[in-house]
């Protein structure tokens, strides 16, 4: 680990080559929303059921990854990295010829897998190789390829496979992890494995009460958002009553705001990040209900409605460096386990959030997503006041 508390060439280059590769990873994950009509037309099968290969990622994600990262946790990292993205670079092509539902469930599923676990290395590879004070900001960097996955990534995936198929959607993540290969090739160094221990004495980490409670704050934190993100376009029509027209460049707004909160989340990071987060989520909630009342007005709506994309990912950078902090403390041999902890809570969270969200739709007016956004937020706080203050009593 560098020794200075400054940034060099070296980590600036590592920061954008793991930016580069989780940019890809999420292009990947996030564009099969934007496609599922190519996919349901040319495979022959309903929406509903394209509709599954979201769910079943995110199914395959969240279980996926911390058993593989266990598995794998005594090979040396950067041999690791380059196997993976190799074998998903591969799916990815696999994915662009697969005229079956079922062959593209399969690759997809696998894919999932890898990209958690790639995920996951890019965190700890980061962690190990930065200075200690600058965690945070090459984390939040790191983070902030899935953001711009979003803001540019997606879009272009979706208007080639609108125009071209979907075949060519993968042909694009395909040649884009070839890039992503050989920049890991010529920058990240050799360093040591994850783990020495057995899969078994890692996923003890699991059964620690400790890590339970901080897995829980991101999952919380990202389910708040997600009740009422998963909503804001009929939000947006139905009670803003905002022209059609206005609903993409709406979203690509908000996904412009989110960069900024990705980059406050590192200087949340730098200095106290779980005290600070405590009053994050307060606000978190603040914002999330105020949009009960302030859709009344279309100009407060859409400043709450950014508002609510500023708070939506301060919570990434800390409660990634947190989890790994714990696993150093508690079991320092499933560090890379830990790692993979923080990108499944926010896959949980987001299955979570979603769904309670449409539970409240269903049964009632749709503005009480904002009410129960801002429960969801304030058991966010209550969970990271209690890891606070339990930090506060072993310390």
């Amino acid at each position: 680990m560098s020794s200075t508390t400054r940034l060099s060439k070296t980590d600036w280059l590592l920061i954008a080559t793991l930016s580069l590769l989780t940019f890809v990873l999420g292009t990947s994950e996030f564009v099969i929303v934007g496609i599922l009509s190519e996919i349901a037309s040319a495979l022959g099968i309903t929406i509903a059921k394209a509709g599954t290969l979201v769910s079943a990622f995110a199914i395959a994600f969240a279980i996926g990854t911390p058993v593989t990262m266990s598995i794998t946790g005594r090979f040396e990292r950067r041999k690791l990295m380059l196997s993976l993205i190799f074998v998903w670079v591969v799916l990815n092509f696999c994915s662009s010829i697969a005229d079956t539902y079922s062959l593209l469930l399969a690759t997809r599923i696998v894919t999932a897998v890898l990209t958690g676990v790639l995920i996951s290395l890019a965190m700890v590879v980061a962690s190990d190789s930065v200075p200690v004070a600058k965690r945070g900001v090459a984390v939040s960097f790191i983070f902030g390829g899935f953001t711009l996955a979003n803001v540019f990534g997606v879009p272009i995936g979706t208007f080639i496979g609108q125009h071209a198929g979907f075949e060519a959607t993968f042909w694009l993540t395909t040649s884009l992890g070839l890039v992503a290969f050989f920049a890991v090739f010529k920058v990240v160094p050799r360093q040591q494995a994850t783990a020495t221990s057995s899969v078994k004495d890692q996923l003890r980490l699991l059964a620690n009460p400790r890590i339970m409670i901080a897995f829980f704050i991101p999952s919380f934190g990202f389910g708040a958002t997600y009740v009422v993100y998963t909503y804001l376009v009929p939000i947006l029509e139905l009670e803003l009553e905002l022209p059609r027209g206005w609903i993409s460049p709406i979203l690509l707004a908000y996904g412009v705001v989110s960069i900024f909160s990705n980059i406050l989340a590192g200087k949340i990071a730098s200095h106290n990040p779980i005290g600070r987060l405590r009053f994050v989520f307060v606000v978190q909630a603040i914002v999330l209900a105020a949009l009960y009342v302030t859709t009344s007005s279309v100009t407060l709506g859409l400043i709450n409605i950014a508002l609510m994309s500023l708070m939506s990912i301060l919570l990434t950078t800390s409660t990634q460096i947190y989890l790994i902090d714990l696993a150093e403390k508690f079991n320092p041999e499933a560090k890379g386990l830990a790692a993979s902890l923080m990108p499944v809570a926010s896959n949980v969270g987001i299955a979570f959030g979603s769904a309670l969200g449409g539970l409240v739709y269903a049964s009632g007016p749709m503005m009480n997503t904002a009410l129960v956004g801002g429960l969801v937020a304030l058991l966010a706080a209550l969970l990271t006041a209690i890891s606070f203050r339990l930090d506060r009593r072993s310390s």
